[in-house]
């Protein structure tokens, strides 16, 4: 299978994307085919060795719209040129100052003389009717032609019975100018022969500046709509503008400036203080502090030197260096971070698909409405521009715009606001899905905790004080490779403390050591260790059995006759997730913990934290199977691993969080991705999910009760008891305000921000 990316042009509402997506879906050998409306994009999974991209492209155009695909040349290109976005934005305001000029001009002219407005003489009048028909259909011209679009498509899509919101509109506004032509015949007719009774009732059947103000307020609503989308698109244009558009490289032991586009693996790259980095590498030579907080969030500069990995788009603070180039173009941690977030957006939720449904059957339907209102009022011996502009009326008001910006909008904020707080939203089902879950799963190292162990207690014997033993231990342990012996090590040189080289050392796997040092013989290891060894642990088995309670690990220190102390490592547990726990458990959420830990040491930690459950001594490969148990259960779980050996379990969960992203992104196993190792954006991305699905479904019930409300009050079921009905022109500013509505309602998600 294949997966490519297109760009659509043409499409206007949720019909247009629906369509699309049907025209695509049908092909033979497309698996998946995800349309966004917003970016204009479409991305097509499918099987590769029966079908060429120039096939599905002939789809979507056999559809009425036009498609190409989106390769990374195109990108450069449309970079260099501008924002696609943008270029949208600059030609609607065109259109719509046209549109708005001539509209004011033409309602001047057909409502100055109601009005008592000064108008030209030669406008004045039934014997000048004709004049006045004529001015009001050339300044309509100029507003047709703009906006001629709306023709070329919806005509299009109508005539291959794939009707759009362009085909309301074309009906719509295309009928008016029709009748005013009509009169304008029937004017002239009537000054020709004398008729005068028949050019007063034509010369008030003019619909030419309905049509223009149709058209007009259509156009300024799109131009709104545009620039709201544009800001929809924020986050990735900042994490766009994060990345240097040059780099310095040393070829040939000289340095030279480049486009990052030039770099290759293996370059060296010289950073001087106050550049940001171009790509993911590592240092070879100096050393500095490195701000990361545009893309882990952490505030503090990290210290990096020679060994230490950089990542892309991360700031240099003080000090320079040099670094090798790892990862260039797509595969940098920052272009990863992008391709989730535009994915994210093209992806579709549950509930958009539902939109999407109703929005394929919902135009033609208008349709059916329109035409059934017309008929019913002509039958009911209304007049004929009464029928008509009622139909018009419908057609109008009814355009899906509202309807098919619901959803994708909010999606496209909510997964950009997630980006800016290093949460990386694959798909828009996940974020959908998080706002119903009620168990969350934690594995507990590298995630609870800090993932790397400690040194908690030491405890002496009288012989020797706690520093003497630490220095003692770290002696012994400093040839050891064991993790245990290493947060010995780094506890004693933390405290400048001068180790003893040892002499004899063996390692007894999976009990202990034994070494000589300064000609003494010593011993370090478990209990086991120390029984087979014959040390008496008096007072100290107890005082180990207390720490064990405590989730530590004791270690015994000993020479060939007695005990001198017990030094006690833990992997401890990380405040921010004991602070996250509680916000989870705040939530209304089940919190439990997976380890392969033995179970005392797990249920300290549950008491700790005071989790509901703990599921111990888990092999990594079972799990996935402890997940499916509590999904059995009737739970919806989220299960929060480190993306690597919890991949089985991140994949059966409904929703697979992995922490600590850092570079080694776990992008094929989660469904969301959190880039600080940092709890509490679980906390953030479940609220986050919440927040966005709200507001779908506040857009949503705007959308459908705007149509519910404004398709009756258009056909005029209102007007025989209350004289209510809406003209052709109230109809166009109600159908743009509802979708300004909506989209400003969604742009509110710009404001969420977590409570810390």
């Amino acid at each position: 299978m294949k997966k490519e990316k297109y760009t659509v042009t043409g499409m206007t509402c949720a019909a247009c994307s629906a369509a699309v997506e049907r025209a695509v879906g049908q092909i033979e050998g497309v698996n998946a085919v995800n349309v966004n409306l917003l970016a204009n994009s479409m991305v097509v999974e499918y099987d590769d060795s029966v079908l060429q991209p120039n096939s599905i492209i002939a789809a979507v155009s056999a559809a009425g719209y036009g498609a190409s695909l989106a390769s990374e040349s195109q990108k450069q290109v449309a970079a260099a040129q501008g924002s696609p976005i943008e270029d949208e934005i600059a030609h609607m305001k065109r259109r719509v100052i046209i549109s708005l000029v001539f509209m004011v001009l033409l309602m001047y002219v057909a409502m100055g003389p109601m009005v008592g407005l000064p108008v030209p003489h030669f406008l004045v009048g039934l014997e000048n009717a004709g004049t006045m028909a004529l001015v009001q259909l050339l300044l309509t011209l100029p507003v047709l032609f703009v906006n001629r679009q709306y023709f070329e498509v919806g005509f299009k899509t109508l005539w291959r019975r794939n009707p759009n919101m362009d085909s309301l509109i074309a009906i719509g506004s295309g009928a008016a100018v029709a009748y005013g032509v009509f009169a304008l015949f029937r004017i002239v007719y009537g000054l020709g022969h004398g008729n005068l009774d028949l050019v007063a009732h034509y010369s008030h059947d003019l619909y030419f500046e309905s049509a223009g103000m149709i058209l007009a307020l259509i156009t300024l609503g799109k131009f709104l709509e545009a620039r709201s989308k544009g800001r929809t698109s924020e986050a990735i244009a900042r994490l766009t503008d994060l990345a240097p558009k040059t780099a310095t490289v040393l070829r040939d032991g000289v340095e030279v400036e480049v486009p990052v586009g030039e770099l290759a693996v293996g370059d060296i790259i010289v950073i001087r203080p106050g550049q940001s980095i171009p790509v993911d590498g590592v240092i070879v030579e100096g050393s500095s502090a490195v701000d990361e907080s545009a893309l882990t969030g952490e505030s503090i500069p990290v210290a990096k030197s020679v060994g230490d990995q950089v990542i892309s788009a991360t700031l240099n603070k003080a000090g320079s260096f040099k670094f090798q180039a790892t990862r260039i173009g797509e595969d940098t941690t920052l272009a990863q971070i992008i391709r989730l977030v535009e994915e994210a957006g093209t992806s579709k939720a549950p509930i958009a698909k539902l939109a999407d449904r109703i929005s394929a059957v919902f135009v033609p339907v208008v349709i059916a409405i329109a035409l059934v209102s017309f008929v019913v009022w002509l039958l009911l011996g209304y007049p004929f521009e009464f029928a008509l502009t009622t139909a018009v009326a419908v057609l109008v008001i009814s355009c899906p715009c509202a309807l098919g910006l619901a959803t994708p909008v909010a999606i496209m904020v909510g997964t950009g606001q997630g980006a800016l707080h290093g949460i990386l939203i694959k798909s828009a089902e996940a974020l959908e899905t998080a706002h119903s879950v009620d168990t969350v799963v934690l594995d507990k190292t590298g995630t609870i905790t800090a993932g790397r162990p400690e040194v908690t207690d030491v405890i002496p014997s009288g012989e020797l004080t706690a520093q003497e033993l630490l220095r003692l231990g770290a002696s012994l342990e400093k040839p050891s490779e064991h993790p245990l012996a290493e947060a010995i090590v780094a506890k004693a040189e933390q405290e400048s403390l001068v180790l003893t080289p040892v002499q004899e050392f063996l390692a007894v796997p999976g009990k202990g050591i034994r070494a000589q040092l300064e000609g003494n013989t010593y011993l370090a290891g478990n209990l086991p260790f120390m029984q087979e060894n014959g040390i008496e642990l008096g007072a100290f088995l107890s005082q180990a059995d207390a720490l064990a309670e405590q989730g530590k690990t004791p270690m015994f220190f000993a020479n060939t006759e007695r005990v001198l102390g017990i030094i006690a490592v833990a992997d401890l547990v990380k405040p921010s997730s004991r602070e996250a726990i509680a916000q989870l458990h705040q939530l209304g959420l089940e919190v439990v913990m997976l380890t392969g830990d033995n179970r005392r040491t797990a249920e300290a930690i549950r008491k700790e934290l005071q989790l509901e459950a703990v599921l111990a001594e888990v092999l990594p490969e079972d799990k996935e199977r402890e997940i499916r148990r509590l999904q059995e259960q009737g739970k919806t779980v989220a299960m929060v691993g480190d993306g690597i050996n919890d991949a089985p379990a991140l994949a059966r969960a409904q929703v697979g969080i992995a922490i600590g992203a850092g570079t080694d992104v776990a992008l094929e196993s989660a469904d969301i991705v959190l880039v600080k190792n940092d709890l509490r954006d679980v906390v953030t991305a479940i609220k986050l999910s919440k927040a966005t699905l709200r507001n779908i479904k506040q857009n949503l019930f705007w959308a459908f009760f705007y149509n519910s409300l404004g398709i009756p009050l258009a056909a005029g079921v209102l007007y025989p008891l209350l004289g209510w009905r809406l003209s052709p022109m109230y109809a166009a500013a109600a159908m743009s305000l509802s979708s300004i509505f909506v989209v400003t309602n969604a742009l509110r998600l710009r404001k969420f921000a977590p409570n810390r």
